[in-house]
């Protein structure tokens, strides 16, 4: 395996770190701006010593971004266009042989990916999320520990979709929409927005 690269320091990255061990990736090097304030401690025993500007932007260099924001991650991909963007998927988490799963994307702990789902680049589906058959996440989507989408279901490009959220088949949401933690989303929602409660409604103050 390649040397993984890994951008970002804070929790999030400390769970990347933790999947590529279970994976027996090596570590190559972390990176965050965060140095320029002082020293930052080890993620799970790396050092932590260079700042993003120093990632290699080169096909040699196996990457992934180890920030949860989504849109943080969109400016990166877009800043280093040339690098190999690894995906990951933790050995306890089950894919479907024919789900598609895009560069740069992670499979977290006990996650499952059922049959025909289409999952875009830097996307998180985190521990023990579910994403049913034939589903569209497309890019720079997080689906947050503990969510589960029924089957059909397509969150546009950023969407994120709050820890224990429940998306019903068949409903949309949106490109940079928001869905609140416990939501249960009945009905399709448009880009832009956030939603909330049970079942969610967009919030509107």
């Amino acid at each position: 395996m390649q040397p993984l690269h890994i951008l970002g320091a804070s929790g999030h990255a400390k769970v990347i770190v933790a999947l590529a061990h279970a994976l027996g990736h090596p570590i190559a090097a972390l990176y965050d701006d965060r140095i320029r304030e002082g020293d930052l401690p080890a993620v799970l025993g790396h050092s932590v010593e260079t700042p993003v500007a120093g990632l290699p932007d080169t096909p040699q260099t196996s990457a992934v971004i180890g920030i949860g924001s989504n849109a943080v991650r969109r400016t990166l991909a877009d800043r280093f266009r040339r690098v190999h963007w690894e995906a990951l998927i933790h050995p306890t988490a089950w894919v479907a042989p024919d789900a598609e799963i895009g560069p740069g994307s992670v499979i977290m702990a006990g996650a499952v990916v059922q049959p025909g789902a289409r999952i875009g680049a830097h996307v998180i589906v985190n521990t023990l999320a579910s994403v049913d058959h034939d589903c569209v996440l497309e890019d720079y989507v997080h689906v947050a520990p503990g969510c589960h989408l029924a089957g059909n279901v397509h969150l546009g490009e950023g969407v994120f979709a709050g820890v224990g959220a429940v998306f019903t088949p068949g409903n949309q949401v949106g490109a940079w929409s928001t869905i609140g933690a416990g939501a249960t989303v009945i009905s399709s929602f448009p880009a832009g927005i956030t939603a909330v409660g049970v079942p969610a409604r967009i919030r509107t103050t």
